[in-house]
């Protein structure tokens, strides 16, 4: 599925519609480069799942835990990865196959520990379209 988003509102309101359909146990997998709105669809993702405190990039601290409305939101920051392994340190597997939602920016950066099972997210930029202008496709 692709989705034009002419704003940041709009790339916020994408999110926040996948995030209030999201189910226990559920991958979502978000690539893009550097300011293209990975943050605003998290965010928006968030308050959709039911996360009233502010939601922010946990690129040093690799992941932030949410409390949801039923369920917990596990959001990941992997851009700082070196590899794969430092995965294994703060316990990943618990994360991916646990009882909350897992969200992952810079996810192909771990493709290669990722569950089968994942929704992905690929937002990127088209100036040609205007500057705040996204292309937003879920598959």
């Amino acid at each position: 599925m692709l989705i034009e988003s002419f704003s940041a509102k709009d790339t916020y309101q994408i999110g926040y519609d996948l995030g209030s359909k999201a189910k226990m146990g559920q991958v979502y997998c978000i690539n893009g480069d550097l300011g293209v709105g990975k943050t605003v669809f998290t965010q928006g993702f968030a308050k959709g799942l039911g996360v009233d405190e502010p939601v922010n990039s946990p690129t040093f601290t690799i992941i932030q835990e949410y409390e949801g409305r039923n369920i917990p939101l596990y959001h990941f920051d992997v851009y700082r990865i070196g590899n794969v392994w430092e995965m294994e340190e703060i316990g990943y597997e618990d994360y991916f196959y646990g009882e909350g939602v897992c969200l992952i920016e810079w996810a192909e950066l771990i493709d290669e520990i990722l569950p089968n099972i994942r929704t992905t997210i690929f937002i990127k930029k088209n100036l040609a379209k205007g500057y705040d202008y996204r292309e937003i496709e879920i598959v």
